[in-house]
């Protein structure tokens, strides 16, 4: 809002006072600071409310070790709070012209209300098993069509898709491999949304186990989108009429990756995050005063799936996402090899459960996470230069 508000003013005397909006840079940050203390004034009132809303039914779930059990009574539905400061920070900050915005809010918002869904039947129920897993695929999967075809599809001539369909693989110029999938793509981008929601819903297991590497992740994403859509121009020397001349290169040709029209957009969108995840974790961090639930998990990893797919690192994604990637993992071979032959392979899954069987205490299994996430999410942007 703030941005149309600077293009509607800047050919006056007025939009020389609020030039500093035209900048991505200024935004990304300013979405960042103003998600983050959003969540900081209105967290405890909610929380608070929450609490009280909740009393006297547990939100533990009961497929977990039995030292959960003393986290009953902390209430849970807090990723309203992180939905409300993504959404404020994005739409004061973010150029509302841009359709990959509201691509990004509408995934975001869409997977958020198949969490609440999940949340609400846990608390009115009484018990810990929630929305059935086939009916959130349902409804994981309606929200990504209403995205494609609604958003990101051109029907004027015939159904075209807004958005490329080839790949940017991590470490490889896309110069030298660049495969299109044509509407094949569809189905890709499909598993990589709707598994990395999964994924981080599966994570969201400990206290503040999960929003960390969801921030760690943002931040990465927000280079990379950056840096993608960037309009800017670095020095590279080239040959010319056979003498090697210094010329203007824009960033993404320079790092051998696909432009993103509107990727700085997005860096802002991954900064309210980023925001909103600091101060979740202000009231998450161990002991939690408050859970995430599923409104938070699954908005949270579907927002890092959609960005995934619109900035082209689908595949990279699975580097940054390798602690989530883990997660889902860990349960899908556990289902598999218990189906099989009857064994089990971790004496709990998600994985982060198996380390508590293991002995390893709460606070050092989410720090170990966290460490993990930000060493994956170097690999991730140190892949840029290595192209």
């Amino acid at each position: 809002m703030l941005y149309l508000l600077y293009e509607s003013l800047k050919d006056g005397e007025a939009g020389k006072y609020i030039n500093f909006l035209r900048y991505p840079t200024f935004r990304i940050v300013a979405a960042a600071v103003s998600s983050l203390l959003i969540g900081m004034v209105i967290g405890p009132g909610l929380i608070a409310r929450l609490r009280f809303k909740q009393h006297g039914i547990s939100n533990v779930r009961e497929d977990t070790p039995e030292s959960h059990q003393k986290k009953k009574g902390t209430p849970t539905l807090g990723g309203t709070l992180i939905l409300l400061c993504i959404f404020m920070g994005t739409l004061l900050f973010a150029d509302l012209k841009v359709r990959v915005v509201w691509v990004a809010l509408l995934m975001t918002a869409g997977y958020g209300f198949t969490g609440y869904l999940d949340d609400w039947l846990k608390l009115s129920k009484k018990n810990s098993k929630g929305l059935p897993g086939r009916y959130k695929i349902v409804l994981q999967t309606a929200f990504f069509l209403i995205s494609v075809f609604g958003l990101l599809t051109d029907w004027h001539d015939g159904p075209k898709l807004l958005i490329q369909t080839t790949l940017t693989l991590p470490f490889v110029p896309t110069r030298y491999v660049n495969p299109d999938l044509g509407w094949l793509y569809v189905v890709f981008a499909w598993f990589v949304v709707v598994g990395t929601s999964n994924a981080v819903n599966m994570t969201d297991g400990l206290d503040g186990l999960a929003i960390a590497p969801t921030m760690i992740s943002s931040l990465v994403f927000a280079v990379l989108c950056y840096v993608a859509g960037t309009s800017v121009s670095i020095a590279d020397m080239e040959v010319v009429n056979g003498v090697r001349t210094l010329v203007g290169v824009p960033v993404h040709e320079y790092l051998g990756i696909t432009q993103v029209v509107g990727g700085t957009e997005l860096a802002v969108f991954c900064a309210s995050i980023i925001g909103a995840g600091i101060s979740f974790l202000w009231f998450n961090a161990y002991p939690a005063s408050v859970f995430m639930g599923d409104v938070g998990s699954l908005a949270l990893g579907g927002a890092l799936g959609t960005v995934a797919m619109l900035s082209k690192n689908e595949v990279l994604s699975a580097i940054i996402h390798g602690v989530f990637l883990a997660e889902i993992l860990s349960v899908m071979l556990q289902v598999a090899s218990f189906k099989l032959t009857g064994k089990r392979i971790f004496k709990m899954a998600p994985l982060h459960h198996h380390f508590e069987k293991e002995g390893m205490g709460e606070t050092k299994i989410v720090i170990r996470f966290w460490i993990v996430s930000v060493l994956l999410g170097g690999i991730a942007l140190a892949s840029l230069k290595l192209r």
